[in-house]
């Protein structure tokens, strides 16, 4: 073998090297190439997930504002709504407690009603000796009613025998204005010196029966 086949071989031999080289360098570029998209698309994917997870964090928490908002709304308009129906009712009240004046200033017919409501009171406390406790301006109209249940006990009553009746003139019930409490008619009747009573007054029989019809009022009203 002459020297330009040493030559030869030895030229193939250096391209097969290259040639090898560059295959080598080639999987390497392609490989490192993979590992880099790999790595985008990782990196790429971990930032939606964070991104995606941010957002549904901050859109939970708006949520969760606009609910509590609207929580709070909803109450104060509740408690607005329940005001407003308390303060009809209590203006109800109110009214109808000033309308009470206008039955005292019929002499007549408070006269009767005096008398109806010791009666009521007397058979309620099932008592043989009462006394009735009225308003001080209403002391003469008080008189004339317990005269009146006197003489027509036996007509009204049936079920009971008259009993003694005695009007209070040493203590009065709150007069109709005042400073303190007031009274706006009616009588208080007592029984066993005091120990039990029966409260007649216009005021309390008002209250009574505004509380009676308070449930039918609401449902109607409201």
């Amino acid at each position: 073998m002459n020297d330009s086949d040493y030559a030869r071989q030895i030229q193939q031999m250096v391209e097969f090297i290259k040639q090898e080289a560059n295959e080598k360098a080639n999987e390497i570029r392609v490989a490192a190439d993979e590992e880099f998209n790999i790595q985008k698309l990782n990196l790429v994917e971990a930032e939606k997930i964070k991104i995606r997870k941010d957002y549904e964090r901050k859109s939970s928490q708006i949520e969760v504002k606009k609910k509590i908002e609207y929580s709070t709304q909803l109450n104060a308009a509740r408690l607005r709504l329940l005001q407003a129906r308390d303060d009809f009712l209590n203006n109800t009240l109110a009214a109808a407690t000033e309308g009470l004046s206008s039955l005292v200033k019929n002499q007549n017919g408070y006269k009767k009603l005096l008398m109806e409501l010791i009666v009521q009171a007397a058979l309620k406390l099932n008592s043989d000796d009462v006394v009735v406790r009225c308003r001080k301006e209403d002391l003469s109209a008080c008189k004339n009613a317990v005269e009146d249940v006197k003489a027509q006990w036996s007509k009204l009553v049936t079920s009971m025998p008259l009993p003694k009746l005695a009007l209070d003139e040493k203590q009065y019930l709150a007069p109709s204005k005042n400073d303190g409490p007031t009274c706006a008619g009616g009588v208080i009747v007592f029984a066993e010196n005091g120990r039990i009573q029966c409260n007649n007054t216009l005021d309390a029989r008002l209250v009574s029966t505004y509380k009676a019809c308070l449930p039918e009022m609401r449902a109607k009203l409201f």
